[in-house]
């Protein structure tokens, strides 16, 4: 008993004495509390006290990798928000630092009344073969939002990275750059990409060949140290601006910039991607993609009530425009006069 009490504490984020509060009936928690905690037990797969075991409101799991990133709680909250309203339970499944993984969560749920799942910048695929065919096989409705892999016959909804990779280009060579570095996360990972195809494009249309412009392109992994560690290789190709395929990334690369005894934007010009949580206060503020998390978290959910009720949805990912937010990390390209 006490092991399940630490689970459902941990889980609910509540202490044990709470739970033992809402399991006894007390009338001195919050109703918000009170909710956390019953789910929480549904999803452990405990029983409710015999007196709260009136109907449960459906579950939907949302499987993001990580909260680090600012972007995934942006994400979370637009979606748990909207499920509320619609009485469904959004159950938050993250990897956890005690190895807590995806494919853990994603098998309580299917113990549980699961209505749907929603997995955003995860891969589908680390559910595991023998989840990934349970979900199939219980037709679970499924929408992924910015799918880390490559998914067929699955609602997906997912911003245009290739147009924000040509919205910042068309910004950086508007302000005279010309050498123009590309910072991406790990190879495989479909956004980054389609970013690269973005990249490629615009520099193709211009009569750029891939010898000119594959040494300017970067991969790393998504965090301020991967940004940093990608730069000094970029530096030495003369690359005057950088375009990062996240805001932590992008800082990063200002870090790395800092430590080569350069300024930015006076020496480099940087932009990030997701319009993340006080990147209006960076120094300087950062220039970076904008994801309308808003629009694409409600369709998203438009997928998934379209499929638990019954019908069929397109496997065509429907694509956001982003929009570039110009801050002080970009500025016109500095000219050194020959003497």
């Amino acid at each position: 008993m006490t092991k399940r009490l630490s689970q459902v504490a941990r889980f609910a984020g509540v202490s044990e004495a709470t739970v033992s509060r809402v399991l006894n009936g007390s009338p001195d928690v919050a109703q918000s509390t009170r909710d956390a905690v019953l789910t929480a037990l549904d999803v452990f797969g405990f029983e409710r006290p015999a007196r709260m075991r009136s109907a449960r409101a459906p579950l939907v799991g949302l499987v993001v990798p990580d909260l680090q990133n600012p972007i995934f709680p942006a994400f979370t909250e637009a979606l748990a928000g909207a499920l509320n309203k619609r009485g469904l339970i959004p159950v938050l499944c993250t990897r956890t630092a005690d190895g807590v993984s995806e494919a853990h969560y994603i098998q309580m749920l299917l113990e549980q009344n699961i209505e749907g799942i929603i997995f955003v910048g995860a891969s589908y695929a680390d559910a595991g073969p023998e989840h990934g065919r349970d979900l199939r096989e219980r037709q679970v409705p499924i929408v992924l939002i910015n799918a880390a892999d490559e998914n067929r016959q699955i609602s997906q909804v997912s911003v245009d990275d290739a147009a924000a990779s040509e919205q910042a280009l068309t910004h950086l060579t508007g302000l005279g750059h010309e050498r123009i570095g590309l910072v991406l996360g790990p190879v495989g990972h479909v956004p980054s990409a389609r970013k690269l195809a973005g990249y490629a494009a615009f520099w193709e249309q211009r009569g750029l060949s891939p010898a000119d412009w594959r040494p300017l392109v970067a991969h790393a992994m998504f965090s301020m140290e991967g940004g940093a560690t990608a730069m000094p290789r970029l530096f030495a190709e003369g690359v005057t601006a950088v375009v990062c395929a996240s805001d932590a990334l992008a800082l990063g690369a200002i870090r790395a910039a800092r430590r080569h005894g350069m300024k930015v934007p006076d020496d480099l010009s940087v932009i990030g991607f997701d319009d993340s949580l006080y990147m209006v206060a960076t120094d300087p503020p950062l220039t970076t993609s904008r994801q309308p998390v808003q629009a694409m978290a409600a369709a998203a959910i438009a997928s998934l009530v379209t499929q638990i009720d019954g019908h069929a949805v397109t496997d065509e990912v429907m694509l956001f425009e982003p929009e570039l937010i110009v801050r002080g990390s970009t500025r016109m390209r500095k000219v050194v006069k020959s003497v």
